[in-house]
């Protein structure tokens, strides 16, 4: 089963494609007038990100389709569809949407290896700086403003008595 489960707002499910959508077939296929190449659309597993749809329109996605024998092949996202132009659907059928299938599980898994590398970078920069807070706050902690000469705090803590007793048992000022 491919869910889709969100953490702190990141998708976590691998893109995947679902099928073609018939409506936007060429209405002359299998006729007379078919045409030779056409584009067909296919529907997304979930709404692609960015940095995904970056990577399937990208040159290796263009190098991976010329490898596997379709260099003539193009593709464009909308939305939650993904665009295959120049094809068909026989070749598609025959191995095209294997190696495009393959193309998006591929860019999907890479995207989220490299939010999951950052994450884990936010996560120890975070705990570090938690780690020199404590630090920072314990040396200024560790700070007393005591005179040198214990004479002298002596001589203001009963300065301090004195000025709290004034206060007490109808002693007037």
């Amino acid at each position: 089963m491919n869910t889709q489960k969100r953490t702190s707002g990141v998708v976590t499910a691998t893109l995947g494609l679902r099928s073609v959508l018939v409506g936007s077939l060429p209405a002359t296929l299998m006729t007379d007038h078919s045409p030779s190449r056409y584009s067909v659309e296919t529907s997304f597993t979930r709404r692609p990100e960015h940095d995904e749809v970056k990577g399937m329109l990208g040159t290796r996605t263009l190098e991976v389709l010329a490898d596997a024998g379709y260099p003539e092949v193009r593709l464009a996202v909308a939305d939650r569809r993904l665009i295959i132009s120049n094809t068909t659907l026989e070749e598609l059928r025959d191995g095209l949407a294997h190696v495009l299938a393959d193309r998006v599980a591929e860019v999907s898994s890479g995207v989220q290896e490299l939010r999951a590398a950052a994450a884990a970078r936010w996560r120890t920069a975070a705990v570090a700086e938690e780690s020199r807070v404590t630090a920072v706050t314990a040396l200024a902690e560790s700070v007393t403003f005591l005179p040198s000469d214990p004479d002298v705090v002596e001589l203001e803590d009963d300065l301090v008595q004195l000025e709290n007793w004034a206060d007490e048992g109808g002693h007037e000022r």
